[in-house]
């Protein structure tokens, strides 16, 4: 049994890899496989096809990215604008660390299958797309903390959305260029557009005292 968990491990891990840093199309169930070291009969034992396969992918990957989201938006102690400065600051690492690991900025592993599979693979772009919404929602649960405390003046769904379009948007910019510098101002930008104001302590009040915020 441990065997069969390691052998689907392995084809997720090689087929996220490959993804990273080729086009879907490009990529067949054989060259998959061999990275992974599993035999290509054994791929249709676990994954119907490529598609099913890159689902997986998605998921697997949301879920580690989702992850990391929420650590960023419900760190304790800190004001809802600064998360997000800290969930928008950090994309320039995580670009200049795939830089380092594949050689070249890859970008948004979710946003270049949507680009690339818009028109091709139904189910992966539904799923997609049901992603980009939950991070829409992720990022308007904090604009709301954030307008009630009165650090930006409202919190609609639309500015969620524009603010989660800019950082897709500077992440290809990124990834066009080779350069994870383009995101160093992704914070600047996208608190002007909410209209958020300067932090003066990034710190809550309760954190200050030393008291829970939970």
């Amino acid at each position: 049994m441990g065997r069969t968990s390691t052998a689907r491990d392995r084809l997720l891990d090689a087929a996220c890899e490959l993804l990273k840093s080729r086009a879907y199309s490009s990529i067949g169930v054989a060259e998959i496989c061999t990275r992974a070291d599993v035999r290509k009969g054994s791929f249709y034992h676990f994954f119907e096809s490529k598609q099913a396969l890159t689902l997986a992918v998605v998921e697997s990957h949301w879920a580690a990215q989702r992850a990391d989201w929420i650590g960023m938006l419900t760190a304790p102690g800190v004001t809802p604008t600064a998360r997000l400065e800290r969930l928008f600051s950090s994309m320039a690492e995580v670009q200049r660390a795939a830089q380092a690991e594949f050689g070249a900025v890859s970008g948004c592993l979710l946003a270049n299958l949507a680009l690339e599979l818009s028109t091709q693979e139904h189910a992966v772009r539904e799923r997609l797309a049901e992603i980009f919404e939950e991070e829409i929602e992720l990022v308007h649960g904090v604009l709301t903390e954030a307008a009630t405390a009165g650090e930006i003046p409202t919190a609609t769904r639309a500015n969620a959305r524009a603010a989660v379009a800019q950082l897709e948007g500077m992440v290809l910019f990124a990834k066009v260029t080779d350069d994870p510098a383009v995101l160093d101002g992704l914070w600047p930008q996208v608190a002007q557009l909410l209209g958020a104001k300067p932090a003066v302590d990034q710190r809550t009040d309760a954190s200050v005292t030393g008291s829970r915020t939970d």
